[in-house]
């Protein structure tokens, strides 16, 4: 933190620079190094000079004392008399150490004027010639010198002692040890030391700061670096064709260089002078003097447009101020325009190729492709296909045009209208570009005879409208010429250039990939709808159990495998089937139909709904084993579909289905529900059964069979589609025919991925007083009685023509129960569309058709029975077998 504690990092960045400040290698280490030297040089002389200062002191001290006490003593009452006395120095020997010591000096000497001394400290001495000058003294002056005694290096002084008139009568010396007079300045002496050696620290430490921070300063370099980086800074500065300003903190120009003085057109002496003095504009004037921070401003000076960069120095802790760069941007702006075109060409190729041929849609793809062009490339686009492209199919260059796509800045060009049919003139430069391959360009739609021969008064008004130029580009796709695409101008002034035509050119070759690819697609497409449109039923067959509605909707991405049939059974049944294989395309769409013929085989034998899955299982298991991977052919992976027979006497409905949606069940007063039927495995799978369900139906009930493109695609889950499936349904009207209606309005996507069948059948019943039966004795006797009330029904029904024919149908099928079935014997006549006889036994004995020879008794019953009804055959029940045959009623 901000004034916290210096961290280890920051200690050892110190510790670093420091070294680098002593390594002497750089201008901050040699002045470090220099600084160091100058403060010791003067400490030294400092503290030299103080010493020599405390000798010359003490010297002088020492002078001054001697003198003066020798004066004091020379001049003290008593000293004459006691050199006139008999003995001198018993006089002067006790005053004189009496004087040394009150005044602490070494010695006081007392002499003659011979030199004699009369007084000394050490009293050995006394008697003996003094040692030192005494010739001024007698002269009558007052003489000091150095001198080395016995008792070390010592200043004395000599002065006479005079009579009252005058005359020197002897002299006095005294003195004192320059060690005496300078012990104290001696002592003094460490302390000083001690001063000069924290002073020299602290200058050091000082000088190694200043040292720090002109390191930083000059980034470690050293002299002749910094000569030559100067040098070169110099160089650059002045030769780089940038103008550089550098302004300091009060708005003052510190530095400009040349080219900055040229584009500036700055006068001699610009530098050191105010920037709002300089003659430049207010606004440019402004952001100099302001410092802030400017990023590629263009200010106009002159005739110039300069762009200008400015940045503060002070940052990062530099100066004050602020720098900037000058460009001269009039010529930059003119290329930078170009390149600008050119990045603008390159994204609108790239967006072609990923916003072009999103959909496998022929009019979509053109669409956008016109839509890509405007505004980025013209003002409006136009794209005309021949009519062959739009279904699939090969053009032809004989056929006309029509106008597929259009997209423009405005709504009211009078330009020819979407789906409009075009008929080229040879002149016209759409009709050149077809004929040549080639693009045509018109810079000038007002001089293009060619151009307006096509349409006299349409192209007045063109040009009128302000369109002026146009290119044309040939849709290619390989040798194959599938339309043409005008780009028209008109907001712009310049017409179209040779470079634009180029990137028309590629433009619309990559638009041709994808409307051939989309044509491509959609005459597989076709071709894979017309087959499954003609492997599904084209009319229902006629019936009078069921109401039935039903939808087809194939996908928009791909022909699936869905089908749907209504097949009716004997006994006035009627079988509803729904399917769907996996996969799409035509190979899908062939299983399909192989699947639906394997039905109609099957429910001719009237098999139960879970036997009739369980032999389509086994065909589509053979089927897999059998097909193989041919041309990019995949074998089929498995189907789904559910089998319903609905009885109207009986009103139940006996479902089975193999891995397909349940069906839905309206109830009569409009509830819904998804009654529960096993869901058996897809088909294909093998080896698991499958179960049936009985459902009792009220008449009036709709069945509601779909497959899984109504329920269910990427965004939901098949129950959130079953759920929403109820909530239409319970809105649904009455009949099957609204109801499809309603259901496919709110579940159908606008394109749906998947193909869906919805199949609702409403039901009916047989009325009961259109039935009749009996149960017979297993005795031949009981035939006649069997013919007699048939006769008397017929007749109740009014169907006395039938009589005959069904008197011995029912003669015959009796017959050959009684005589080969086994009890009980049960006849039921209905009254249908047809006239249904049905003879019931326990046997599982199944008749066959034979031909019986001219010779034998018997044998003729059934192909009596057959060349008398219209259909017949046998089904099979829990409890035997029933034999029917139905014959037509009378017209």
């Amino acid at each position: 933190m901000t004034g916290g504690p210096l961290t280890s990092r920051q200690h050892e960045a110190g510790r670093s620079g420091l070294r680098s400040a002593l390594s002497g290698r750089s201008v901050a280490g040699q002045v470090f190094v220099l600084q160091v030297v100058i403060v010791l040089l003067l400490v030294v002389a400092a503290v030299g000079a103080l010493v020599l200062q405390v000798r010359h002191d003490s010297t002088q001290e020492a002078r001054n004392r001697s003198v003066a006490v020798a004066e004091a003593f020379a001049n003290a009452p008593g000293t004459v008399a006691a050199l006139r006395g008999p003995n001198p120095s018993a006089v002067l020997q006790p005053r004189a150490e009496a004087a040394r010591k009150a005044t602490k000096v070494d010695f006081i000497v007392v002499m003659n004027t011979d030199g004699v001394r009369y007084s000394h400290p050490k009293p050995d001495r006394i008697g003996k010639k003094f040692v030192g000058t005494i010739a001024p003294a007698l002269a009558g002056r007052t003489v000091t010198e150095e001198i080395t005694g016995t008792i070390g290096p010592l200043v004395q002084a000599v002065v006479p002692v005079k009579a009252p008139d005058g005359s020197v009568v002897g002299l006095v010396s005294a003195g004192i040890t320059t060690a005496s007079v300078g012990g104290a300045a001696n002592r003094q002496l460490p302390l000083v030391l001690l001063a000069a050696a924290a002073g020299l620290v602290l200058a050091t430490w000082g000088t190694a700061l200043v040292s720090r921070r002109l390191l930083r300063q000059t980034h470690g370099l050293g002299p002749h670096e910094m000569t030559r980086m100067y040098e070169h800074h110099d160089a650059v500065l002045h030769a780089v064709r940038e103008g550089v300003l550098i302004v300091g903190g009060e708005g003052t120009l510190l530095l400009a260089n040349d080219e900055a003085q040229r584009l500036l057109d700055l006068p001699q002496d610009a530098e050191g002078r105010h920037v709002r003095d300089l003659g430049l504009t207010p606004d440019t004037a402004g952001l100099l003097a302001s410092g802030r921070v400017a990023t590629d401003e263009v200010h106009l000076v002159k005739d110039r447009l300069l762009a200008i960069n400015q940045r503060p120095t002070d940052s990062e802790g530099g100066p004050p101020g602020s720098v900037a760069t000058l460009r001269d941007s009039t010529e930059l702006r003119a290329l930078s325009g170009r390149a600008e075109a050119a990045r603008e060409r390159l994204n609108m190729l790239y967006d072609a190729g990923v916003a072009i041929g999103t959909s496998l849609d022929v009019t979509r793809t053109a669409e956008e492709l016109a839509e890509l062009a405007v505004p980025r490339f013209a003002d409006f686009a136009t794209v005309d296909l021949f009519d062959a492209v739009l279904s699939g199919g090969q053009p032809e260059a004989a056929t006309t045009l029509r106008r597929t796509a259009m997209s423009g800045i405005r709504e009211d060009a009078p330009l020819y209208p979407l789906g409009r049919q075009i008929r080229l003139v040879d002149s016209a430069p759409q009709a050149r570009s077809l004929r040549t391959g080639q693009a045509v360009i018109e810079p000038r739609l007002s001089e293009a005879s060619g151009w307006q021969a096509q349409d006299l008064e349409r192209s007045a008004q063109v040009v009128e409208h302000g369109i002026h130029s146009l290119i044309t580009v040939p849709l290619r796709a390989g040798s194959l010429v599938l339309g043409v695409v005008s780009f028209w101008r008109s907001g712009k002034p310049e017409p179209f250039d040779t470079e634009e035509v180029a990137l028309a050119e590629e433009l619309v070759a990559r638009a041709a990939v994808s409307i051939d690819n989309a044509r491509r697609y959609t005459r597989e497409h076709s071709m894979a709808v017309t087959l499954q449109r003609s492997l599904l039923p084209r009319t229902l067959p006629e019936q009078d159990a069921l109401e039935i509605a039903y939808r087809y909707l194939p996908a928009q991405a791909g022909v699936g495998g869905d089908w749907f049939d209504v097949l009716p059974l004997s006994g006035a049944r009627v079988a509803l089937v729904l399917g769907d294989v996996v996969g799409h395309g035509l190979h899908a769409a062939a299983t399909m139909g192989r699947l639906r013929t394997a039905v109609h085989n099957f429910s001719s034998l009237d098999l139960p709904p879970d036997e009739l899955l369980a032999l389509l299982d086994e065909l589509v298991g053979r089927i897999d084993q059998d097909e193989t991977v041919e041309d990019g052919s995949a074998p089929v992976t498995g189907a789904t579909c559910l089998y319903a027979v609905y009885d109207p006497v009986s009103q139940v409905c006996t479902v089975a289905r193999a891995g397909h949606p349940p069906p839905a069940l309206i109830h009569p007063d409009g509830s819904v529900e998804f009654p529960e039927v096993p869901a058996g495995p897809p088909l294909g799978l093998g080896g698991l059964p499958f179960e049936t369900a009985d459902l009792e139906l009220a008449e009036g009930s709709r069945l509601v069979l779909y497959t899984d493109g109504l329920v269910e695609d990427r965004e939901h889950d098949i129950d959130v589609g079953l759920e929403q499936l109820r909530t239409a349904l319970e809105r649904a009207g009455k009949s099957p025919e609204d109801t499809c209606r309603v259901v496919l309005d709110s579940r159908l996507p606008a394109r749906p991925s998947d193909d869906v069948a919805l199949l609702v059948a409403r039901t009916r019943a047989l009325p009961a007083d259109r039935i009749a039966e009996w149960q017979v004795p297993s005795d031949p006797a009981a035939v006649a009685e069997a013919r007699a009330s048939i006769t008397r029904q017929l007749a109740g029904w009014g169907l006395d023509e039938l009589t005959f024919t069904t008197e011995l149908i029912v003669s015959e099928l009796v017959t050959n129960a009684i005589r080969y079935g086994g009890d009980p014997i049960h006849v039921r006549v209905m009254y249908d569309r047809t006239l249904i006889c049905e003879v019931f036994d326990s046997s599982s004995t199944s008749p066959h058709l034979r031909y019986a020879a001219m010779t034998d008794e018997g044998g003729r019953g059934l192909f009596l029975v057959a060349q008398l009804a219209e259909r017949w055959g046998t089904r099979y029940t829990p409890a035997g077998k029933v034999i029917w045959a139905e014959q037509p009623l009378p017209s």
